[in-house]
This record gives structure tokens, sequence and C-alpha cells, in this order.
């Protein structure tokens, strides 16, 4: 089934649930709107900052909208998705992005980072945001070298804000003996939950309307089951949402009801 015929289908002038969405179009529930505010007022103090959540739960779109907000004349994002290169290629990432040449020694790049970093903000005005996504999968060096660059000069004022982003067992590992001289560093903590289910109803209601959809088009029975199989996750509640339009689509329904809904969940394999 091509994605033109289900938008033709049902009308929409765009697909909704889609992950392309611009942050002034994002819907702004209670967590979200909370999880931005917390990174706002991280990046203002510049602080250390962890967000939780489970996969799906909207923490990279809740970045996503705290930074797009930024001015760039006076900040700059630097974005580390990719846990797995180490130590050494996260530092290399930094430096490289603040227009410098990384050191070829693992051991000078901590202290380079972090002068790149002081630069930035006292020769350029900006100040640098590092946002490390997939933090639980950072290993103990690399959340090491996070708290050497915190440490520097971190008594007269850093000169940067970090986010760490992550799955609940980031928690569980900052609260760890030998990584207490990090946890003692983090100002804002905050965790993503999932959504009420009345949030729920407002999502699908907010992402229908963005394709054109002002209609009842999601039964109430569809929107409760679609919730309480993503239990209230932005991320699972786009896939059940889109499988359960196709599902409509295949019947020849003009509404999702309760029975595409069951469809998109065994589909999904959501139950």
């Amino acid at each position: 089934m091509s994605i033109q015929r289900l938008q033709s289908y049902w009308g929409f002038t765009a697909m909704p649930f889609g992950r392309s969405l611009a942050p002034s179009m994002l819907h702004r529930h209670a967590g979200h709107a909370e999880a931005v505010a917390r990174i706002d007022w991280c990046i203002s103090q510049h602080a250390l900052g962890v967000i939780t959540g489970e996969v799906g739960a909207g923490k990279t779109v809740a970045i996503r909208a705290a930074t797009a907000a930024l001015d760039p004349s006076r900040h700059v994002v630097i974005y580390l998705p990719n846990p797995s290169v180490g130590v050494r290629g996260m530092l290399h990432h930094v430096v490289s992005a603040l227009g410098q040449v990384p050191s070829f020694y693992t051991a000078t790049l901590v202290p380079q980072a972090a002068d790149a970093l002081a630069a930035e903000h006292a020769e350029r005005g900006r100040t640098p945001v590092l946002v490390f996504d997939e933090a639980h999968l950072l290993d103990n060096p690399q959340l090491e070298a996070v708290r050497m660059l915190t440490n520097h000069g971190m008594d007269s004022g850093a000169p940067f804000a970090a986010l760490l982003l992550g799955q609940p067992t980031l928690r569980q590992r900052l609260r760890l003996g030998v990584l207490a001289a990090l946890d003692q560093r983090i100002a804002v903590r905050y965790t993503l939950t999932g959504m009420t289910p009345e949030e729920t109803s407002d999502y699908v209601t907010h992402h229908q309307k963005i394709a054109g959809r002002t209609d009842t088009l999601f039964s109430n029975d569809a929107i409760t089951l679609i919730h309480n199989a993503s239990r209230g996750y932005p991320r699972s509640i786009n896939n059940l949402a889109v499988n359960a339009l196709m599902a409509a689509f295949a019947k020849d329904s003009n509404i999702v009801d309760e029975k595409a809904a069951r469809i998109a969940i065994t589909e999904t394999g959501a139950d």
C-alpha cells in the first residue's frame, strides 16, 4: 500500500504521526512541556542535566523542541548520537564541532575539548550545549570524561551546558559509587512517563488536525485500545495509529474503529 493512496483515501494534506514534524507543530502534553522547561533551565544555567524515559517516550523530541528555540548566535548545539565511538570518538566530535583539529593523543583530548568549550563561550559569546543521546550506553570511561569536562573551571561557572538522554537504566548507573562524582554534578533530573488517556486522545486529534482532518476520525474505543497498548508513549501511538489507518482503509471504512485498532495492535505486536 502506497503512502499516497492512504493519504488520498483519508483526505490528508500530509501523513499524520510522522517523525518529521517541525518543533512548532509538536503536541505539547504536560510531560513534554515539563521536559522542555527543565532542558531550557539547564541550558540557561550552564548546568548538567539528565533526562530519562523508556524507548519512544519523547526524549529526543523534547531536546529538538528546546534547542530549536535557541538563538544560534548565542548557542551552539553539539549532538552526540552514538556512544559506541568511545571516549576518543566522543571528544573528537566535540573538538571538531568547535572548529579545532583534535589532538592525536587521547590523554590531551579532555583538556583540549574543555579549552575549546571555554573559548567558544569567552571569545565567540556562544554557549555550547552538549547533547549525549542514548547515554545509558555510555561506558564508565566516557561518563568520567563528561565529569572531567564539567569539572574544568566549574567552580568559576561552567562555560557550557550538557544533557544526558537515556533509558531508565541511566539513573540506576549514575547511583553507582564509581560515578558518584558525576552524579553530584547533576543539577536537573527529569523522567518522561507515558501520557494520560486524555493526553493520548488529544495527541491523536492534534496530529490528524495537522494533516487536514478536523472531524472525528478515530472512535473513542479505538483511542482507548491504542492508549492501553502504547502505554501513552508517543512513538508507539504513532505506529499504532498509522497501522490502524491502514487497517480501516483495507476494509473501506470511513472511521478508525475498535476492530481496526485491534488489527493494528496485533500486527505491531504491541498487545
